[in-house]
């Protein structure tokens, strides 16, 4: 396995592309303006605090007020309350909590208004951003991540990620946490400390207390509602989550990200600091590993799968629903049954995919082809469960039904990444418009620019791959034709991110 993170920078956004075996698996975009990330940690005040809902809405700076439902309190909220009043008027200064009295522990059944009341501040981490209409999701509970373990302040727990399934291991792990983890914290040993040694761990773990401290330095001077502990940038959390020994190659086209992953890798995983590059060709970064193609596939309603088979995507207000499609394959197979598996196999691969690539969440609803053997329902089902195992998001799988259905919960902490792969229609009668439309401004723009002395002798015609084709087909193309007028040779370079209409010549670099 082989895998690749790309990253293309603009001057308002940032996206991050992961490849698996030159397979586009995961798309991300982070924006500079985005203040309200999962992770992030506020100094917010509390609204309006609701018996009903036996919840809160908190002030944290967004048009929308966040939600706090009383069971996201976190069982010590009463500790980080006498913690943030103290803090705040300057009484406590010792932030790591060796000498810190906590307090009784809220009644999990109890009611939000014996714990908090309207304008009081608290520490809130979010834990789903504003999607739609709504707010962020927010929590009292809060966890600083780092590399291999996450930090919990105000709690004595020590647990292992259930993605570990070797007890032993288990085990080892949790006697080196406790052996190294501060008096009032707690701590989750993540998926990637397996096989770690003690070394690493603590490391990471001071890595993560300093944060800490440093967070809580800075509450006496600060106002609310503000935000005073950041998430680790896109790149960063990508990396702190998924960087492995399977990681062949980080490329990005920005010298300051480059030096920032260096610097990052460094820091947690140092033998592969020199794979990360910087990409200086002409070729757009996106389009260059064949990303660009891979978005305008992969985003649509229906989604082409190997040999005519293909899924066909719906997004309903109250879920999402993948229909299976065995299209125009031929039956190879012995029987339909076998067909229906084979098809199902290839399906429930590009499923797993689909959730990651677009982090789809809330419901999704399978609809497999019938398959009548309880033995193949089950291959399905294993097979499934095998190709999300590598999804970090936390999901949920039930066995298909005997209607040839699955159910999948998948946790959704950000709004759905929708890219729309339909480009306008240039023609007014609702057809795509024939390159030859396009072809006297083309030659009227052409003339243009090979009477430009300062041109080379060769130059350079970006356009959409359709408006590519026509211009190259056969012998006698428009491009020979060209070159017979003006003596001069034109390269046509598809560009996957072009629509139709878009086009621009640029002299070839000698």
């Amino acid at each position: 396995m082989k895998t690749e993170l790309i990253i293309r920078s603009n001057s308002s956004d940032i996206d991050f592309a992961l490849l698996r075996d030159g397979k586009l698996i995961e798309l991300n975009n982070e924006t500079t303006d985005n203040k309200f990330s999962v992770g992030d940690i506020f100094l917010a005040k509390i609204g309006k605090v609701l018996t009903g809902l036996n919840a809160a809405f908190v002030n944290v700076g967004y048009p929308k007020d966040g939600f706090l439902h009383y069971h996201d309190l976190g069982a010590q909220v009463n500790s980080l309350n006498a913690f943030i009043k103290k803090v705040s008027i300057g009484k406590y200064k010792e932030f790591t909590l060796k000498n810190f009295q906590k307090e009784e522990d809220i009644n999990k059944d109890g009611s939000i208004n014996d714990v908090l009341k309207t304008g009081q501040n608290l520490l809130v981490q979010i834990v789903k951003e504003p999607i739609s209409t709504k707010g962020p999701r927010l929590s009292s509970e809060l966890s600083i991540a780092g590399r291999y373990l996450v930090l919990v302040p105000f709690s004595n727990r020590v647990s292992v990620s259930q993605k570990i399934a070797d007890p032993k291991e288990k085990e080892r792990l949790k006697r080196l946490a406790k052996s190294i983890k501060p008096k009032g914290f707690g701590v989750i040993l993540r998926t990637v400390a397996e096989g770690k040694k003690v070394a690493e761990l603590d490391k990471d773990l001071q890595n993560s207390l300093e944060r800490w401290v440093k967070m809580c330095d800075s509450i006496p001077n600060t106002n609310t509602p503000t935000k005073i502990l950041s998430e680790l940038n896109r790149a960063s959390s990508i990396l702190r989550d998924v960087m492995n020994d399977t990681f062949t190659s980080i490329v990005t086209n920005d010298e300051t990200l480059e030096s920032e992953i260096k610097e990052y890798l460094q820091e947690i995983y140092p033998e592969k600091e020199q794979i990360v590059k910087l990409h200086k060709s002409d070729i757009p970064i996106f389009e260059k590993y064949g990303i660009e193609r891979q978005i305008k596939t992969s985003f649509g309603k229906t989604v082409s799968m190997s040999r005519g088979a293909y899924l066909v995507i719906e997004h309903t207000e109250a879920l999402h629903v993948i229909d299976v499609n065995s299209g125009n394959r031929s039956n190879k197979a012995g029987s339909q049954e076998e067909t229906a598996l084979e098809v199902n196999l290839i399906a429930a691969t590009e499923i797993a995919r689909q959730l990651q690539l677009r982090d789809m969440g809330g419901i999704i609803v399978v609809d497999f082809i019938d398959m009548h053997k309880v033995e193949n329902r089950n291959k399905l089902f294993q097979h499934l469960k095998e190709q999300m195992a590598l999804d970090r998001t936390k999901h949920k799988i039930l066995p298909p039904s005997k209607f040839g259905l699955v159910q999948i919960t998948r946790q959704r902490v950000r709004p759905e990444l929708s890219i729309k792969t339909t480009e306008a229609n240039p023609n007014k009668n609702g057809e795509v418009e024939a390159p030859i439309v396009l072809l006297d401004k083309i030659e009227a723009d052409l003339e243009k620019f090979m009477s430009n002395s300062k041109n080379s002798k060769k130059a350079q015609l970006h356009v959409h791959p359709f408006i590519a084709a026509y211009l190259t087909k056969g012998i006698n193309s428009i491009r020979f034709k060209w070159y017979l007028k003006h003596k001069k040779w034109i390269t046509i370079v598809p560009r996957d991110a072009y629509t139709y209409l878009h086009y621009k010549f640029k002299p070839l670099k000698s």
